[in-house]
């Protein structure tokens, strides 16, 4: 009898840990709107570089912070080799959207530069933002002004 209490107890603590992770997994999650950008250029001696950035977004579905995240890569070659190989990458921490924790779900685009949205610098993007238990919707737009920092917005939607 007394293995089998001590047996219950660690299937339930088991059980509870196995709940725990899978709950920890569902709080971070990456948005399914990835884009890609790439520019060619040629340089003196017919060098050619062409340089590839994309962006992806990881959002904290509790907090509703998101991380911002940039894989790059520059590929340098002649016509005979690959001279060169540069990859760089981040994820910068964003504000919360929302003030107070919750279960949100989210969206991202990107715009891709160059293009006719880039007016001062490298374009910008959207970040959508619903709350999931109850009915809260807020949009926000990142544009860079051309000035060094990025302007950024959130607006509440209204239903009617």
């Amino acid at each position: 009898m007394a293995r089998m209490t001590k047996a219950a107890i660690w299937l339930a603590l088991g059980a509870m840990m196995l709940a725990g992770s899978a709950h920890a997994e569902d709080q971070f999650k990456l948005g399914n709107n990835q884009r890609i950008a790439c520019s060619r250029g040629l340089s003196p001696g017919k060098l050619n570089t062409a340089t590839c950035r994309s962006y992806a977004y990881v959002f904290n579905t509790r907090t509703s912070e998101y991380f911002r995240c940039t894989a790059s890569l520059a590929l340098t070659r002649n016509n005979k080799e690959i001279l060169s190989v540069q990859t760089d990458g981040n994820c910068v921490k964003k504000p919360r959207i929302f003030e107070q924790d919750s279960h949100y779900s989210f969206e991202a685009t990107e715009t891709e530069p160059p293009n006719t949205n880039s007016f001062f610098g490298q374009g910008g993007y959207a970040i959508w933002a619903s709350d999931n238990i109850t009915q809260k919707v807020r949009g926000c737009i990142t544009i860079a002004s051309g000035l060094g920092s990025d302007v950024s917005k959130c607006v509440d939607m209204k239903f009617e």
